[in-house]
């Protein structure tokens, strides 16, 4: 890592250590950050490479920003995690600048963002975050490690006021003014194994790590070979996704939660939502959605300036919680629409 990256000399200027494994939701108006470094290293479940991230602390206002480095220029460079640098979102979401991207990016910012992390810088020395177990569940560790820290700086919230909604074929996603971060999904798939599901929940970091959090990534066995020949899926085993087979998940250990499917979906959400680049209060609510349609919509919500507020020092809302082995098969990995 190059000497002369601005997080080399940062020194966090916290007050009031909070601990990540403590009630997160909770009355702040202050922005927040790591109370020092941790790292992850995995593989990624498309590039198959194997890849390390490093979480640093970051000041205040910075948001969330990847720094990339071992890049084959030479160069490092550093990419803001906001929907303004997503630029592909197929089978997962990439951020990049030229001659940079970060894909898979969506289980990290998920768990910054359910344990309220403002504010972070990711070194990571390849081409995609890696996939652990194909949840958020290391990430939410790793913030655990590190700790959280609150700043001197008032907390930056968007707040919907109208309703924005977007539409891609049969899938829809829409914003509505609420009192608090609730996230409501829906998926309907002909696969009977998955079929329709919904969730719904108030996202804060008890809600988040109970139910959501531990919820993996899922694909079709059959769709194996399409994926293999465009490159992708090939980190991808029984070991960080569910596999669906014709008539059963693959998977000897079977489900985690018998909807795992839609709380993936829920995951996936919550990271790209993250990439608005501060805490949206209102209601999500998405139907048959993915990737993309959860950036079409941020893309839509920040197009009308009368749909949204930027509230400085605004204390969050807490409301309540609502309710494949080596050599055997690679998992697909479903693109947006359900």
């Amino acid at each position: 890592m190059q000497r002369t990256s601005p997080m080399l000399s940062y020194a966090a200027k916290a007050v009031g250590f909070l601990s990540g494994r403590g009630r997160m939701g909770g009355h702040r108006g202050r922005q927040s950050t790591l109370r020092r470094r941790a790292k992850v290293s995995g593989i990624g479940v498309h590039s198959g490479r194997e890849v390390s991230i490093t979480l640093h602390p970051a000041e205040a206002g910075t948001g969330v920003t990847f720094f990339r480095t071992h890049v084959e220029d030479g160069h490092d460079r550093e990419i803001p995690a906001t929907y303004r640098y997503v630029n592909a979102t197929d089978f997962c979401t990439t951020v990049g600048v030229p001659g940079a991207t970060v894909a898979t990016v969506e289980h990290l910012l998920a768990a910054l963002s359910a344990l309220e992390v403002d504010n972070a810088t990711v070194e990571i020395d390849g081409p995609e975050v890696p996939v652990m177990d194909g949840s958020a569940g290391d990430f939410i560790k790793a913030v655990d490690q590190a700790g959280v820290a609150r700043l001197d700086a008032p907390l930056r919230t968007i707040k919907v006021i109208k309703p924005v909604r977007v539409e891609i074929g049969q899938s829809y996603a829409e914003f509505t003014p609420y009192n608090g971060r609730r996230i409501e999904v829906e998926i309907d798939f002909e696969s009977p194994l998955v079929g329709r599901q919904q969730f719904a929940a108030d996202i804060d970091s008890q809600t988040f790590r109970r139910d959501i959090a531990r919820a993996r990534t899922f694909g079709f066995l059959a769709d194996v070979e399409a994926l293999w020949a465009r490159g992708l899926a090939l980190g991808a085993s029984l070991e960080n996704a569910v596999v669906i087979g014709d008539d059963r998940v693959i998977n000897p250990e079977g489900l985690r939660y018998a909807d795992e499917f839609v709380r993936h979906k829920v995951l996936d959400a919550v990271g790209d939502l993250a990439l608005a680049g501060a805490p949206i209060l209102g209601r999500y609510h998405s139907y048959r959605g993915g990737h993309r349609l959860n950036v079409k919509a941020l893309e839509a919500l920040f197009a009308d300036p009368s749909a949204y507020v930027m509230v400085e020092g605004q204390v969050r809302a807490t409301v309540g919680a609502a309710e494949l082995a080596a050599g055997v098969a690679v998992a697909a990995f479903q693109a947006d629409a359900s």
